[in-house]
């Protein structure tokens, strides 16, 4: 892996991008959750602390969910423990994600200071994803979202199917604008934007980013994910970028999909914008040879190659 040591990619800088941007690390529970083979805790324990030991800051660690629904993270009590520590050594943000007040009580006992609630812009998603309506899942998320800021918690509002779905086809912007106008009056920090089936493209990215800033709601609060269905991430996070957006979701080795709709790949490799932001000369804190390295590691241990092209690359992967 001797490409950036070679001072590759070569950095470009464009104007109207932002000076830095924070990567929200997903591989170790979005990336593992759709997993068949149940991966070790101790192995995804070893995986989350290369990644931070690669520069990742805020790397999201396990979800509290039943283990009927997500038996890949059943070991989500073992698992954080194990990793706790890493917010005390090198100050890296630990985000659990929970489904509702039993798995906030889960994950408050053990500690978690950030936790990520989980909706849906559509409501064919939200009946398969949490068995209730778009309002129903809502009026559910209320006393968590309450209950993790009055014990001083961050709060991320992931929002699925902002720009398709897998049922009823292209979602409106004005619906998905709603949805998140009301995750962030009942107290969300953040939101994540997520094209959760992978479809969408720059044009349609800008639009919901103005009519969101339209609403009110300030770019500083918003982050993407992209999954690359149809190979657009890197290309709807640049217009992302473009809009003021710093704050990217990516998973290590392009790890990742959706349990719940099947025509969703992988999330956006964390190599592969890692390299974009580096040739456009914004500032990610992260050794892209360690990570590189740490996904072949994690690929050995799925055994199986990565689909991150970056990944390959440097690695010398066919």
């Amino acid at each position: 892996m001797t490409t950036p040591e070679l001072g590759l990619p070569m950095a470009v800088p464009a104007e109207g991008l932002p000076a830095r941007v924070r990567i929200h690390e997903v591989g170790a529970r979005d990336g593992l959750q759709n997993e068949k083979a149940t991966v070790p805790t101790e192995t995804k324990a070893e995986f989350v602390r290369r990644l931070a030991d690669a520069g990742l800051t805020t790397i999201e660690a396990t979800s509290f969910v039943h283990p009927k629904w997500v038996p890949q993270l059943a070991d989500a009590e073992q698992l954080f423990p194990l990793v706790r520590d890493l917010g005390d050594l090198s100050g890296t943000a630990l985000p659990v994600l929970v489904p509702n007040e039993r798995g906030l009580d889960r994950a408050l006992a053990l500690g978690a200071t950030r936790i990520a609630v989980f909706a849906s812009a559509t409501e064919s998603f939200a009946k398969a994803n949490l068995n209730r309506t778009v309002d129903e899942a809502l009026a559910m998320f209320e006393p968590v979202v309450r209950r993790a800021k009055a014990q001083d918690a961050h709060v991320r509002g992931y929002l699925s199917m902002c720009f398709g779905d897998p049922w009823e086809g292209p979602v409106p912007v004005p619906q998905v604008v709603r949805v998140c106008r009301a995750l962030l009056d009942m107290g969300c920090d953040e939101l994540s934007l997520g094209d959760t089936i992978g479809v969408a493209t720059p044009g349609h990215v800008g639009r919901l980013l103005t009519a969101l800033n339209e609403e009110g709601v300030s770019t500083p609060s918003l982050g993407v994910h992209f999954h690359d269905t149809y190979g657009q991430a890197l290309s709807n996070t640049l217009a992302a970028l473009q809009h003021g957006v710093t704050t990217v979701d990516a998973s290590a080795g392009g790890l990742g999909g959706c349990p719940y709709a099947k025509s969703a790949t992988g999330n956006l490799a964390t190599e592969d914008l890692v390299w974009m932001l580096t040739g456009l000369g914004i500032d990610t804190g992260v050794d892209l040879d360690r990570l590189t390295a740490t996904s072949v590691w994690m690929a050995e241990q799925l055994g199986r190659p990565s689909p991150s092209r970056t990944v390959r690359a440097l690695s010398h992967q066919e």
